[in-house]
């Protein structure tokens, strides 16, 4: 594939340094932004897609410092995707995105749709004016990485009372693949699967009721993990496969030294 098709990205940690970000129920979110952002930049360097990070350590990257930064790599190009990374805070539930008052919300809506697809909830996707100057973005990152298609990506709420504890710690590499599958595909890449987890990558010939039958599972289940209102299938496309439930153990034998297949006369 020819790089100079592919956009660029730029992968932002948000907070760093001195700046720690949200901490509570045991998150500190400038760690977690840069587990997820080194996450996604291995992954993206694993399917060729052109990208930096704007933090690989523990240093404090202002707002006067940070835009430069990104800007820094590839310039201020609409072909440029800058993904900023973030875990919120306030006592909701849920991810959201927030896209710049320049772009569409193409890359939104799908960072949108796999999350959800990993089963974390999506609050909004949306963009925020400047109360001062409403034509102007309210969170800097994106009003100051002019001509770049600048995402913020909140995880989920650290200080949640629902399930983002959970998600944050313990799926966090699910969501980060969940933005990367996003991130690929809208910058014109061929998205891969991980080698090991639960995606299907549809073949020539494939339907929905050849691949419930190739994992066991129903199509049903299928079309409703993937949002699927529809049975139509495209070559290439990537469909996460419910993970079937471990069969039980509890009538099971281990085998000893000494036995065979064949019974003798008094087992049964």
């Amino acid at each position: 594939m020819d790089d100079k098709a592919l956009k660029k990205v730029v992968i932002d940690a948000g907070h760093g340094g001195e700046d720690p970000g949200t901490i509570s129920n045991g998150i500190t979110e400038k760690d977690y932004t840069l587990k997820i952002s080194e996450y996604i930049h291995n992954r993206l360097d694993e399917m060729g897609i052109p990208n930096e990070l704007t933090r690989e350590t523990d240093v404090t990257l202002d707002s006067n410092s940070r835009p430069k930064k990104v800007q820094s790599f590839y310039g201020n190009g609409d072909n440029v995707i800058v993904v900023s990374n973030h875990i919120n805070a306030g006592g909701g539930d849920g991810a959201e995105i927030i896209y710049s008052l320049r772009n569409d919300d193409t890359l939104s809506s799908k960072i949108a749709k796999e999350l959800e697809i990993t089963g974390q909830n999506v609050r909004k996707y949306y963009q925020r004016r400047l109360p001062s100057n409403p034509a102007k973005d309210y969170y800097y990152i994106l009003r100051d990485t002019p001509n770049n298609e600048t995402v913020i990506v909140e995880y989920g709420f650290a200080d949640s009372t629902g399930d983002d504890v959970n998600q944050i710690k313990n799926n966090w590499e699910n969501l980060a693949e969940a933005v990367t599958k996003a991130i690929v595909e809208y910058a014109g890449g061929i998205y891969i699967a991980p080698s090991g987890s639960n995606y299907y990558t549809v073949k020539s010939g494939d339907s929905l009721w050849s691949i419930s039958k190739k994992f066991g599972v129903s199509v049903d289940e299928i079309k409703q993990l993937n949002n699927l209102s529809g049975n139509l299938l495209n070559i290439g496309q990537n469909l996460l496969i419910p993970k079937k439930e471990e069969i039980s153990n509890a009538n099971t034998y281990t085998v000893q030294k000494g036995d065979t297949l064949f019974l003798g006369n008094n087992e049964y």
